[in-house]
């Protein structure tokens, strides 16, 4: 009972933030007091952050990356193109701006969608003459809804898999439909729902088309390794957090000497504090796997699966979802983690599970760390969502999706 009151006290400050404290300080505070009241061995904690190293360095490399293409108006770039292309049409745009993100999402990750992306969109709608919102939204529900298309689309599923990590044929066949429904199902329903608004938009023809530098394009480049060797170690079957870490490092090396730079704005533009909630989290998880939490859950879940497995592949995926809105998808992917890894478990489960993770947040703004951090850049532009309003169209946009990616899963 302490235990699990530690940790739905932590997650609980993660989510809400209160004192505007960040949101590490409270998954550290959580991991410190396991450690204090000696629910947690020391050395345990120690060894719970251990198992997060090849997150940390995907993270790493991913968030160099996506700081480097900011600062080198990459987004921006990308984001005045998608106007111009619109040629004055609101429904255009809001199409092209989506095929943006899924491609960010899909080579970069749901976070660099959140962040990097949202400003750039909101910044060439402005400039466009156009209301920013309904295509903000589309940063917000593409980073999750096309967070499966490859495992290096969100950290989530490093988390959830680790060195469990399919080769990518394997995911590709296993996600491939899930997440063309996702995605497709996401869309026709965000774009239903913002049909008045951009039936009633007019907007320009042309924007102001910042001139992409030799940095930018070097960086574009350096994108588009990553994406190669990503897939190519995924192929291979190799942890993905080193060679993320090495190609985000190597692209900024070549750019900062290239272009004469100081790394100092650099490093000072990486949101580092996500490393420390994500450490807190991991020995979180672990402290539940010494309580023997995680094996009563897998218990469970076998003896489910002896039942039926179409009914424990649905029911875990949309548990999950769920949960997501309740405790964050970080946590709970790192519980789903801890689950797939000790025990055998038929692809149909941990594969809705995982789908559970990465859409359901599509629900609610606190569901994952991407949707916090565009809240996050949309107040940095006087722009305000509520939680309500974020619901509401949640609540539309969420289910339809995850029942169609779902029935894809089970197949």
């Amino acid at each position: 009972m302490l235990t699990a009151s530690i940790i739905v006290f932590a997650t609980a400050g993660v989510i809400i933030r209160p004192f505007r404290l960040p949101e590490a300080t409270w998954a550290l505070a959580g991991a410190a007091a396991l450690v204090l009241f000696g629910i947690l061995p020391f050395g345990d904690a120690i060894n719970g952050m251990r198992k997060g190293i090849d997150v940390y360095l995907f993270l790493i490399g991913m968030m160099v990356i996506a700081e480097l293409a900011r600062q080198e108006g990459l987004f921006d770039f990308l984001a005045a193109l998608a106007v111009e292309h619109a040629r004055g049409s609101p429904q255009r745009l809001f199409i092209l701006i989506y095929l943006v993100g899924i491609l960010i999402t899909a080579f970069l990750s749901n976070d660099a969608t959140a962040i990097v992306l949202t400003p750039a969109v909101y910044a060439a709608t402005r400039a466009a003459g156009a209301k920013p919102l309904p295509y903000l939204l589309v940063c917000a529900f593409i980073a999750n809804a096309a967070s499966f298309v490859l495992p290096i689309s969100n950290p989530a599923n490093l988390v959830v898999f680790g060195a469990h990590m399919p080769h990518l044929a394997e995911w590709l066949r296993q996600f491939a439909l899930p997440s063309l429904a996702s995605i497709v199902v996401t869309y026709v329903v965000l774009r239903l729902t913002q049909h008045r608004a951009l039936s009633a938009e007019r907007i320009e023809c042309r924007a102001p088309h910042p001139k992409l530098s030799r940095g930018g394009w070097l960086t574009a480049y350096g994108i588009v390794a990553i994406g190669i060797v990503l897939i190519g170690a995924s192929a291979l079957h190799m942890q993905l957090g080193l060679p993320t870490f090495i190609c985000g490092a190597v692209t900024a090396a070549a750019v900062l000497v290239l272009s004469r730079q100081s790394p100092r704005p650099l490093i000072k533009g990486i949101s580092w504090s996500v490393l420390p909630l994500v450490a807190g989290l991991f020995v979180m998880v672990e402290a539940l796997i010494r309580s023997g939490a995680i094996a009563q859950l897998s218990d469970t879940l076998h003896a489910a699966v002896a039942q039926s497995v179409p009914r424990t592949a649905w029911a875990a995926g949309l548990i999950t979802a769920v949960a997501d809105n309740i405790a964050n998808n970080l946590p709970v992917g790192l519980i789903a983690g801890s689950v797939v890894g000790s025990d055998h478990l038929p692809p149909q489960v941990f594969g809705t599970m995982l789908i559970g993770v990465d859409l359901g947040p599509n629900l609610s703004v606190t569901g994952s760390l991407a949707t916090i951090l565009w809240l996050v850049a949309l107040r940095r532009e006087k722009i305000d969502v509520s939680a309500w309003q974020f619901l509401w169209l949640g609540l539309l946009v969420m289910p339809p999706a995850l029942l169609a990616a779902i029935s894809f899963a089970v197949l």
